[in-house]
């Protein structure tokens, strides 16, 4: 591990992960942006925008650490790609576990400071399933409170399995090359300039709707600041759990846990709330239970570094 910043290739690996997902967002805006994204498959919610957020832009920061690898002939070692599952189990529990707990406890904090928006009959999941639901489907005679414990279920035991093909594609950029390149600032200060670095990424997909909207206070400047306070906040949680590990997959997993459960708060919403508060945790109050856990974890971080062990 190098005992000063590696500007250099930190400087190409940039230049790849921003140049990838920024041209590939700029596709998406020429061609609609996320509101307006023509469909690929026909008769089906699968749309241009979707594939290339999923694929080439997921995928930019994996692309830009095989890329500078390759072009400053770095070599192969320290990738962080061996999982320690026998020594690491509890911190990929943590990953699996924790965030859909902290979202839960974003949520609730949420509505018990808005009750207004809090509806208890679930007319927003009632009108989602009416829309997927085939024709003369009695939807009376479902159970919603069922269902919203089914999608609990499935975004805590199985949405971290599955989003994890999608979220490899970030942490084995973020995690596992450029937070080792930063650590010569120091734990601390090298995983808060990683998630400033994550936030800023994100903004034109922010300042196309995604996580906030497009109409909300303080738009369009807003959601992109709120998005770096939340990129903060989870690179903390994602940074801790990579170095006590000594693995990127836990990454992997606490991530996909993130977004598969990130959602849950918008079946339970009446009116409009403004999105920059909440109740998905990426509102300032929606994220208070990654907040609590960050600043937690925050001072168990070393102001010096320790290596990976791979």
């Amino acid at each position: 591990m190098h005992k000063t910043v590696d500007t250099k290739r930190i400087a190409i690996y940039l230049a790849f992960a921003f140049g990838i997902a920024w041209v590939t967002s700029l596709v998406v805006y020429l061609t609609g942006g996320l509101q307006n994204s023509p469909k690929v498959i026909a008769g089906t919610g699968v749309t241009l925008a979707l594939v290339l957020i999923a694929g080439p832009v997921m995928w930019a920061p994996a692309l830009a650490h095989l890329l500078t690898r390759l072009v400053t002939r770095e070599g192969w070692a320290n990738t962080a790609l061996r999982p320690h599952f026998r020594r690491a189990w509890p911190y990929w529990l943590a990953a699996w576990f924790l965030p859909g707990l902290l979202t839960m406890l974003g949520a609730a904090i949420f509505f018990l400071l808005f009750p207004r928006y809090y509806d208890p009959t679930l007319a927003t999941l009632r009108t989602m399933i009416g829309a997927r639901a085939p024709a003369g489907f009695e939807l009376n005679t479902v159970n919603l409170w069922l269902i919203a414990l089914a999608q609990v279920a499935q975004g805590l035991l199985i949405a971290p399995l599955i989003n994890g093909l999608f979220t490899f594609g970030e942490e084995f950029g973020w995690r596992a090359y450029l937070q080792p390149k930063l650590l010569p600032l120091g734990e601390r200060r090298g995983i808060l300039l990683l998630g400033l670095i994550w936030g800023v990424w994100h903004w034109p997909i922010i300042l196309m709707g995604h996580n906030y909207g497009l109409v909300y206070p303080g738009a369009p400047w807003l959601g992109p600041l709120a998005m770096v306070w939340f990129t903060i906040i989870l690179s903390i949680f994602l940074g801790w759990i990579t170095l006590r590990s000594g693995s990127v997959w836990p990454a992997v997993i606490g991530h996909a846990a993130v977004n598969g459960m990130a959602g849950l708060g918008a079946i339970f919403v009446q009116g409009a709330p403004n999105s920059v508060l909440g109740p998905l945790p990426s509102g300032l109050i929606g994220g208070l239970g990654f907040t609590l856990l960050a600043l937690w974890l925050f001072f168990r971080l070393r102001r010096t570094t320790i290596p990976l062990e791979q």
